[in-house]
């Protein structure tokens, strides 16, 4: 399927009905950066010819300043400081939030793309556009670009994304006497024949505990959870994209097709993979560093492209994914626009982003990075990430918008999946109930809401 133009979000269908909210705090415990707003004030000149400025970057990535390093090389006029600091929801964004209320924080942070409309709605961040990033636009990933642009405006730039593929061991497809499936119906019939080849093994997990892969599923079903009219956003969960998607895995876990006793990457997971009784995994490219951990693994291991819902639909989803975005106390932020574009678009950057932090898929349009370019004999001498991954970034549902409420959403819905193992509660139920209390959260922040059944 090609992916289409959605109509963009403007940022005062963002606000919705709810700027009161935004002035008077988003999240709890953490104060907002009041009702002004950067992207009305005047243009921050850049610097002046011979004078010397700092930047400063605060992410989570490992060994970021290495990055840093090279650009500081050859860039002696715009010197750039990384500072760590934790995961986004673990303690960064809250840091972030409280140093942007104090009248301070770095020029550049670490922001996933899920977490853009709600550091917009806080005033948070400079629409870069005003700096010229739409003159870089067509370096990017189209469906990443998506992600950062609300109408006229750019607020981040994609610095890591997660396409999708399918993980699997070689010779447990053999023994099963399938092969890697091309649809999800195909991939439901290899489900049945891996459990055939004894009573504890599985094609792959379904975590409750974890919605992300079932976003990812319901994005390449051709979902739209969240858009706006006018000035109202609009909720629409149990659409028949979601609610297909949901009834698959509902009968998958009923006919006990998959394993729901842990998610991905976790030490359960690793020492079934290990041992064969977990087949494969359908993952984000970011994904191949981590199955790489797994005992005795090497050489065992493929990759082919993601299952599609039907023969003509999406090629591939997405898991993941950041941003570097500019924050709005930034001092300098056509400097911090040239350096981000700079860290990843240019070979130097990306490769030094892939060597030193180990990033997810790089969005440059036209380089996915030497290392990227090789075979991997982990996985089987495949040359995967050309193969798989390279087209997966050109195919998926650009369709899709994140929201405000993102994180709320997402424990909504795992709470509910929960109640599938503890008490039979349908997935499409689930679903429902839980788009009930997304619409709560919308109308918490003072958003003007409504489902768009």
């Amino acid at each position: 399927m090609t992916p289409s133009s959605r109509p963009p979000i403007t940022r005062r269908q963002l606000f919705g009905l709810g700027i009161g909210a935004a002035a008077t705090g988003l999240l709890a415990g953490c104060a907002v950066p009041g009702s002004t707003n950067v992207n009305r004030a005047a243009l921050v000149p850049a610097a002046a010819s011979g004078e010397t400025i700092q930047l400063t970057y605060w992410a989570w990535l490992k060994d970021l300043q290495k990055v840093c390093d090279v650009w500081n090389a050859k860039h002696p006029d715009v010197q750039v400081t990384a500072n760590w600091i934790p995961g986004g929801n673990s303690g960064g964004y809250q840091k972030m939030y409280s140093a942007l209320a104090a009248g301070g924080g770095p020029d550049i942070g670490q922001v996933e793309l899920r977490q853009i409309p709600e550091f917009m709605l806080a005033n948070g961040l400079v629409d870069l556009a005003r700096y010229g990033a739409k003159d870089v636009q067509d370096k990017y990933d189209e469906a990443a670009w998506a992600q950062v642009s609300f109408v006229d405006g750019v607020y981040g730039i994609p610095q890591d994304t997660g396409p999708m593929g399918f993980y699997y061991q070689t010779a447990i497809l053999e023994q099963a006497g399938g092969e890697p499936p091309t649809t999800w119906d195909e991939w439901k019939v290899l489900a049945d024949k891996v459990r055939g080849t004894g009573k504890q093994n599985y094609l792959e997990v379904f975590p409750v505990a974890d919605a992300s892969p079932f976003a990812a599923y319901a994005q390449q079903a051709g979902a739209r959870w969240f858009k706006v009219d006018g000035d109202e956003w609009v909720v629409d969960m149990t659409d028949d994209a979601t609610l297909k998607v949901a009834d698959f895995f509902d009968g998958c876990i009923d006919e006990k097709l998959v394993d729901t006793s842990a998610g991905a990457y976790s030490p359960g997971w690793y020492a079934a993979c290990a041992s064969g009784r977990i087949a494969a995994v359908t993952s984000a490219s970011w994904g191949d560093a981590l199955i790489e951990s797994i005992q005795g693994g090497k050489g065992k291991w493929k990759v082919a492209p993601m299952q599609k819902w039907s023969a003509d639909g999406f090629g591939s989803s997405a898991i993941g994914g950041s941003t570097a975005a500019v924050l709005a106390n930034a001092k300098h932020p056509k400097e911090a626009l040239d350096f981000i574009t700079w860290m990843t678009t240019s070979k130097e950057g990306v490769d030094a982003m892939i060597k030193h932090c180990g990033i997810g898929w790089s969005p440059a349009k036209d380089y996915i990075g030497a290392q990227r370019e090789q075979p991997s004999a982990w996985f089987s001498g495949q040359n995967y990430n050309e193969d798989v991954f390279a087209p997966a970034a050109k195919e998926q549902n650009i369709d899709w918008s994140w929201s405000p409420v993102t994180q709320s959403a997402f424990t909504s819905l795992q709470n509910q999946f929960r109640r599938k193992i503890t008490g039979g509660l349908k997935l499409s139920d689930a679903v429902e109930l839980a788009q009930r209390e997304i619409v709560q959260s919308f109308k918490d922040k003072g958003l003007s809401v409504r489902t768009a059944s």
